[in-house]
C-alpha cells in the first residue's frame, strides 16, 4: 500500500534545488540562541546519518547567533543559513518547511541535543512504516549545564497515543520527524494557534496518516531559566483548545474553521464564534495572568461552570486559582463571593479552604 506521500504534490518549489537532495532536512529556528547553538548544531552534523542538510533560520537575533551560524556554514556545506527580521517562531519554522529539499524533515531546537543515532533510527522506522507521517521519541531532560534531570516518556502504544493526542500534546517538538510533502500540503504551522502551533499541526497530520513515538530517549531536552510568561501560558492554553475545537469540526463537517484565520484570535471578542465557550472561560482566566496592579472588573467576569472546571489542565488550574484570589481579595468584594469560594475549593481542595479562612482575617 502506498504511503501518504503518494497522494501529495511533488513538493517542488520555486527557488528550491531538487538535484542531489539529501535524505533528511533538519530545521532549526533560533533567536538569540548563542549559549547552546553550536552544541545543538554539532549534535546534528555529527549524527551517524551523514546524508542530511541543516537549515538554520535566524529570526532576527541580536546576540552572537549570526556569526556562529556563519562559521558553521563555512565549515560544513550541509549547513544552509537563512535570516529573517524577527517574524516570530511560526514564520521561521515555515521558512524552513519552504526551503527543505528532503522528503523527510526533522526538528531540533537550538538549545537541545540530538543523540548520535537519533536520525538514523527515526529514518529507518519511517522507511519501514510508509503510512506514518509524524514520528517522535522519548527525551532526556537536562539542565543549563547539561546535567540529567530525568526522562520524558510520552505514551508510545498506538491506540493510547491517538487517544492522548485528542486531549493534549504528547510530542516533544525537538524529537519529531515528519514527511515534508504532508506538512506542505496541510499548510505547515499556523499563526492562529500561536504557542501551540505544533499541536495544531500534529492534529492535522493525524487526520491523513499514522503518528508514532519511539520509546527511546534520543534527544536531550534542555530546561533553563528562559521561562515562559503567564501571558504566553494563557495564549498557549487557549491555542490548544482552539486546535482541538477545529479538529472536532473538521472531523464532523470536513471544514476547517481556522483556514482563513491569519492571526491569534482575541477571546475578549470571541463570544459569537465557534470557540465562544472557550472565550468565556479565558476572559476569566486572563485575570490570573495579570500582574495584580489592575483592579479586576468582577461584574464583567463570568465564573466558570462545573463542566468547564472539569476540563481544566494543570496550567489553566493555576491561572484559575490566581483569578479567584484576585476577585476575593479585591477591594469591595463582589456579592458572588460564596461561589468564588466553591470554585476555589473545587480547584485546590484543602489548600483552597486554608487560603479562604486566612482571607477573612
Amino acid at each position: 500500500m502506498p504511503g501518504p506521500d503518494a497522494a501529495f504534490p511533488s513538493g517542488r518549489r520555486k527557488g528550491v534545488v531538487e538535484v542531489d537532495a539529501p535524505r533528511l532536512s533538519v530545521v532549526m529556528a533560533v533567536r538569540d540562541g548563542a549559549p547552546w547553538l553550536t552544541a545543538a548544531c554539532r549534535s546534528i552534523l555529527d549524527q551517524s546519518l551523514h546524508d542530511l542538510e541543516l537549515i538554520i533560520v535566524d529570526d532576527g537575533s541580536r546576540d552572537e547567533t549570526p556569526s556562529l551560524i556563519e562559521r558553521l556554514a563555512g565549515a560544513d556545506a550541509r549547513v544552509r543559513p537563512f535570516r529573517l527580521s524577527a517574524t516570530g517562531l511560526v514564520g521561521a519554522l515555515n521558512k524552513g518547511v519552504e526551503v527543505a529539499r528532503a522528503p523527510l524533515m526533522a526538528r531540533l531546537d537550538a538549545d537541545d541535543i540530538a543523540l548520535p543515532g537519533r536520525l538514523e533510527r527515526q529514518l529507518a522506522y519511517l522507511e519501514e512504516h510508509p503510512r506514518t507521517v509524524l514520528l517522535g521519541t522519548w527525551a532526556q531532560r537536562i539542565d543549563a549545564d547539561g546535567r540529567p534531570l530525568g526522562l520524558v516518556r510520552p505514551e508510545a502504544a498506538p491506540a493510547k497515543l491517538a487517544a492522548l493526542l485528542a486531549r493534549r500534546n504528547p510530542f516533544i517538538h525537538s524529537t519529531i520527524v515528519m514527511r515534508t510533502r504532508a506538512v506542505r500540503r496541510l499548510g505547515a504551522y499556523r499563526e492562529a494557534c500561536r504557542h501551540a502551533e505544533d499541536y495544531d499541526l500534529w492534529l492535522r497530520l493525524a487526520e491523513i496518516g499514522d503518528v508514532a513515538i519511539l520509546p527511546e530517549p534520543l534527544v536531550q531536552y534542555r530546561v533553563h531559566q528562559a521561562s515562559v510568561s503567564r501571558q504566553q501560558v494563557l495564549r498557549q492554553c487557549f491555542s490548544m483548545r482552539l486546535a482541538r475545537r477545529a479538529a472536532a469540526i473538521r472531523r464532523a463537517s470536513g471544514v476547517d474553521p481556522l483556514t482563513n484565520l491569519r492571526s491569534p484570535p482575541d477571546w475578549e471578542a470571541g463570544a459569537a464564534t465557534f470557540y465562544g465557550e472557550d472565550a468565556d472561560l479565558f476572559r476569566f482566566l486572563a485575570l490570573g495572568a495579570q500582574d495584580g496592579a489592575r483592579r479586576p472588573a468582577s461584574a464583567d467576569i463570568a465564573m466558570p461552570t462545573p463542566a468547564m472546571l472539569a476540563g481544566l489542565n494543570h496550567e489553566e488550574k493555576k491561572l484559575a486559582r490566581r483569578a479567584i484570589r484576585r476577585l476575593i481579595l479585591a477591594p469591595g468584594r463582589p456579592s458572588t463571593l460564596p461561589r468564588h469560594h466553591l470554585v476555589l475549593q473545587a480547584l485546590h481542595g484543602a489548600i483552597g479552604w486554608r487560603f479562604l479562612r486566612a482571607s477573612h482575617h
